[in-house]
């Protein structure tokens, strides 16, 4: 299957490693027409229009949210986003409580394993950070063993966000965004839950890299059930692109529900 689009891509603005700049040359190494940029509760502050054509790319400016519906915790995907006041309220606080989370985290780290990550806390920071910095510092644990040892959901060192509510996160991603969608739905504990969250959205991302297998068969059921568009990508924190994303058929059909893109 060739790869034209890939609509889960993260960014420094968020816990990525690509920068706007270098989005143009990523996609074209990777064969892609369009690239959707979804950092973590953020704008991007370079994208000022829902859609923009960069150095014949096109890219989505889209945003990646954390909800949660009763005990379930899911991400939902915004393609074309416009600023809203509320919307931008709302990331406000979610990036105050980063802040705060981030300092939280760091400091149960230094003084668990008595190393300095040289840290600060600040608006994106997220605990794929702090697994860098602890993967760099003299501690004797890697980037992943740093989430299944320090910082994961039931490490001694986690701590909880405070998050919007399904329905609210929806409420405000309807407002702002040409699309909303489920991302990843083989990667939460009920997956079965989570499913019957899409019959609010407009679509559910069907490709992506989960490394084993999942049944994607039930996903395109549920998309037909719910007359949802099909996303897909990589959800690159690194610089590759391309690892997974949608072919031209799914790809056209997405690409009519956007805004014309700006130049």
């Amino acid at each position: 299957m060739a790869v034209v689009a890939d609509l889960h891509v993260h960014t420094t603005n968020s816990d990525g490693e690509l920068t706007i700049p270098e989005l143009p040359t990523a996609a074209r190494v990777a064969g892609l027409d369009c690239v959707a940029v979804t950092d973590h509760d953020r704008y991007h502050p370079e994208l000022d229009a829902p859609v923009v054509e960069m150095d014949g790319l096109t890219v989505v400016n889209g945003i990646e949210l954390r909800v949660e519906a009763d005990d379930l915790r899911v991400d939902l995907l915004g393609y074309g986003v416009t600023q809203t006041d509320a919307l931008t309220a709302e990331i406000d606080r979610i990036q105050q409580d980063r802040i705060e989370r981030g300092a939280a985290i760091i400091d149960c780290v230094e003084d668990r394993l008595d190393v300095d990550l040289e840290l600060e806390p600040r608006e994106g920071l997220g605990r794929p950070h702090v697994a860098r910095a602890i993967d760099e510092s003299e501690a004797p644990y890697d980037y992943r063993e740093s989430f299944d040892e320090l910082i994961g959901d039931d490490g001694p060192c986690y701590v909880a966000r405070e998050i919007p509510s399904f329905a609210r996160g929806v409420e405000l991603l309807s407002k702002a965004c040409a699309v909303v969608g489920l991302a990843h739905p083989f990667r939460y504990d009920d997956v079965a839950s989570a499913l019957a969250l899409t019959s609010e959205l407009d679509a559910i991302e069907r490709y992506y890299p989960y490394g084993r297998e999942v049944d994607t068969d039930l996903i395109e059921s549920v998309a037909a059930d719910n007359d949802l568009l099909l996303t897909g990508g990589t959800d690159a924190h690194g610089t590759e692109l391309g690892k997974d994303g949608l072919p031209r058929e799914a790809f056209t059909r997405f690409a009519q529900h956007l805004p014309r893109a700006q130049s």
